[in-house]
């Protein structure tokens, strides 16, 4: 048998292994197939977690795009217990709690969640609680009780109460409530799949798995409701400790003055939250390091020492959850990257689409841009990309550095030892790997006459700053057309393509600033200022890189 026609079979096995093992976690041969939401267990035993990893592992793993695609695959386990009319739906922040709240309810479990914050340590309003400066603070909770309501409502509620603003809070903030996360140590153990990634700058993931070689594996979710898979990396940035960036684990969670009914369930009683004291693998090692603990204000100089070496944050990450060794496969890994931005191409080509087919290229502009085109709301928040295209950027940037840093490494007395290479062409092996993962990328966009128009990665790659985020201008823009030809088919008339010229600063910028001002008009864009983003345009071109190599002394 071939291994592709094994992998459906074998990936179909996982499976109903899965449905087995989860069914044996919870102690329940079925899942709850009933609508109401019931509670049969006062606590998440380690089987539980292990049955929830277990989920979220699969889902990861399997093909679908949307939450409500892989809730109704053979990737969920109680996919038979939902009608198959009902459409799950979950934003990034949202994703975390639907799928831990879908399995307590599947499996009988308790549940308790955030039910709003408010900005810490500030008097009054701190603007977008989703970015407050100095985080946020648990104003309130809810424990989900048994027996009331469908679990689909309580996920409506679920959706309706929590934002990326309930997760940015202080790991070591438990007043005047418990958070529904802790800072887990970097550890194999504790960090895996289920583990939840927070971006300060607004964005959620979910840990499907980690690779032998320590790399991180997420999917997370957006606002068009897709799911898109990458790694872990610079994309998701650290913070100071009040902005609660980086990993989270569910906190334990315990029903007590619980009454059992005749039924089996359990009936009323309140939900104990676990303290940090009370976690035996609570650390904020993420945000101080492993040293002598700096303060708050000085987390930055906070350092991350494995054997006696100082490593920086991603690599300390990646060295701990590879059981403490740091290793880089170069040629694999510069492989493995452009073919991840392969897909996140893929994945953008949907995006877009969405937003032409719902009309917004033919809409007039506004004549501001958002207050932050980062951070919004409402059509632009939908159907806009400048968040998704700057981490676009940076990763084609990363892959650069990646390249470049292997190198030199390769050429540094002593640093090969965290190098998995035996060759004796580094740099050709490299460029190799390059050619055959970007040659087998190819996206294909729809121009606003129907045309298609197909584009290799290195033309993406050239056209990625001028690819437009603005869901008012035509696809030709969208993707960064310049040819006349191309451009032909593009009805934007000279507002438009002004707006166009205006934005090419904010185009170039790959850190995505959340507190800045950025409700510009179209005039003020073309002036220098804060928050109009970069004159130029940081080097994302690796086949120049390391084609320049050849023959080249390497310093």
């Amino acid at each position: 048998m071939s291994k592709d026609a094994l992998m459906p079979r074998l990936t179909w096995i996982f499976a109903i292994l899965l449905t087995l093992t989860a069914a044996h976690a919870a102690g329940s041969g079925t899942a709850n197939s009933s609508p109401l939401y019931v509670v049969r267990h006062d606590h998440w035993s380690a089987d539980d977690e292990q049955g929830y990893r277990q989920f979220i592992q699969v889902i990861g793993e399997s093909a679908c795009d949307t939450v409500n695609a892989c809730l109704h695959s053979d990737a969920n386990p109680f996919r038979a217990s939902d009608p198959p009319n009902h459409s799950f739906a979950a934003d990034c922040a949202d994703l975390p709690y639907v799928l831990r709240f879908y399995y307590a309810w599947k499996r009988g479990l308790p549940f308790s969640y955030v039910g709003a914050v408010v900005p810490h340590g500030a008097v009054g309003s701190d603007g977008d609680l989703r970015y407050s400066r100095h985080g946020n603070s648990v104003a309130s909770r809810v424990d989900v009780a048994s027996g009331v309501m469908s679990g689909y409502e309580i996920i409506d509620q679920i959706r309706a109460a929590v934002s990326s603003a309930t997760y940015r809070i202080h790991p070591d903030l438990e007043k005047p409530f418990e958070q529904d996360f802790y800072s887990p140590a970097i550890t194999p153990r504790s960090v895996g799949p289920g583990t939840v990634i927070y971006d300060p700058a607004g964005h959620l993931a979910m840990v499907y798995k980690i690779g032998a070689d320590g790399r991180v594996y997420f999917f997370d979710a957006h606002t068009d409701n897709s799911l898109t898979q990458m790694t872990y990396d610079l994309r998701f940035m650290r913070a100071r400790p009040a902005h609660g960036a980086g990993f989270k684990n569910w906190r334990p969670i315990r029903l007590v003055g619980a009454t059992r009914q005749a039924d089996g369930t359990l009936a009323g009683g309140h939900i104990v939250v676990a303290a940090n004291k009370d976690i035996a693998d609570f650390s904020d090692e993420q945000y101080f390091g492993n040293g002598r603990r700096p303060a708050d204000e000085d987390w930055a100089q906070g350092t991350f020492v494995l054997h006696n070496e100082r490593l920086g944050y991603y690599d300390y990450v990646r060295a701990q959850l590879a059981g403490g060794r740091l290793m880089f496969d170069p040629v694999g890994e510069v492989g493995d990257m452009a073919s991840s931005i392969c897909s996140n191409l893929k994945y953008r080509v949907q995006a877009v689409d969405r937003a032409i087919s719902a009309g917004m290229a033919r809409m007039p502009e506004p004549e501001r841009l958002p207050p932050n085109i980062y951070g919004t709301e409402g059509d632009w928040e939908t159907y806009s990309t400048p968040s998704r295209d700057a981490r676009l950027k940076t990763a084609f940037k990363a892959l650069r550095d990646e390249a470049q840093r292997f190198v030199q490494m390769h050429h540094r007395e002593g640093a090969i030892r965290h190098l998995f290479y035996f060759g004796d062409d580094l740099v050709g092996d490299m460029l190799a790997a390059y050619d055959r993962a970007t040659s087998q990328c190819r996206i294909v966009y729809t121009r606003s006459d129907g045309s298609k128009v197909a584009l290799s990665y290195e033309q993406a790659r050239e056209r990625l700053f001028a690819m437009s985020f603005d869901p008012y201008q035509c696809p030709e823009r969208r993707w960064g057309a310049t040819d006349q030809a191309e451009l032909s088919t593009c009805p934007d008339g000279p507002v438009k393509q002004d707006w166009y010229s205006a934005e090419q600063n904010l185009r170039n910028q790959t850190d995505r600033s959340y507190d800045a001002r950025m409700d510009f008009t179209r005039d003020e864009l073309k002036t220098p200022g804060a928050g109009k983003g970069e004159r130029l345009q940081p080097d994302t071109d690796v086949r120049g890189y390391l084609q320049s190599l050849r023959g080249a002394a390497i310093n």
